[in-house]
């Protein structure tokens, strides 16, 4: 993913309710969500195998965001992809897997890492080396370290913050703060070692450009009767019509 907002144990109903948008270049192969042979469901990037969220039927959740520092990227290191499906295939604990990733950390280009089992989520970044244990609450997380602010994602935790007050629960009334193109000001934009009209053109929560942007939004919410809805917007290329798959499973006990 490349921003996401999530709300938990806020709304009583829902220990996790999470939205986010994947941006990526349009020519990377792409396979929209489905169940995997092995239990996960996910979407996946056909090039390196892994994927940007998913879950398993035994229970757990993980998304990825990539931590933009066009300077730092290595060309020789590890797909982040196989983060999440590592996790979600694992039997590591939690703390145990985020120490695990911790010390091959430098093997990647930056990212995010957040992981969920039993109410559980934690968070780690290889650009602050640390195990964070989320608190109860809501949450942004972009190309930047956990409730960092940048003008899309003050906004995007501002606009879930007042749904999830008013206590909607609505999909569609999700999707639509997904879509928003509107950009940040020049006085706000982030200095990631962009180009100035890139980094403007990035500013935005949902992203188009020609040849890269915003290729889909996902919706994942979690009941505490370990119901599961999960939720995928697909936005073809050069189309403005959308295609919409939603998935229903149980976690198992």
């Amino acid at each position: 993913m490349c921003i996401l907002a999530f709300a938990k144990n806020v709304l009583p109903d829902y220990p996790l309710i999470l939205i986010g948008n994947r941006d990526e270049f349009y020519h990377r192969p792409t396979k929209e969500a489905h169940w995997w042979e092995n239990g996960i469901l996910a979407g996946r990037d056909l090039e390196a195998g892994g994927t940007w969220l998913g879950l398993h039927k035994n229970g757990r959740f993980s998304t990825l965001t990539n931590y933009r520092d066009i300077a730092g990227i290595k060309s020789s290191a590890e797909s982040r992809g196989e983060l999440p499906v590592n996790f979600l295939l694992g039997d590591h604990a939690l703390d145990s897997y985020a120490s695990e990733i911790a010390g091959k950390a430098p093997n990647y280009n930056g990212f995010n890492l957040l992981t969920w089992e039993k109410g559980k989520m934690l968070h780690f970044s290889n650009y602050e080396n640390t195990i964070n244990s989320v608190k109860d609450g809501i949450h942004v997380l972009s190309n930047a370290l956990l409730d960092s602010s940048w003008y899309k994602s003050d906004k995007l935790k501002a606009d879930f913050s007042a749904l999830i007050a008013e206590n909607v629960t609505n999909p569609e009334s999700f999707f639509d703060l997904l879509i928003d193109e509107s950009k940040s000001p020049d006085e706000l934009l982030p200095k990631t070692g962009l180009p100035y009209a890139k980094e403007k053109q990035l500013s935005a929560i949902c992203i188009r450009t020609p040849d890269y942007g915003t290729c889909c939004s996902t919706i994942v919410m979690i009941n505490h009767q370990n119901e599961v809805t999960f939720i995928e917007r697909l936005y073809p290329v050069g189309k403005r019509e959308s295609k919409t798959k939603t998935f229903h499973c149980n976690f198992e006990s």
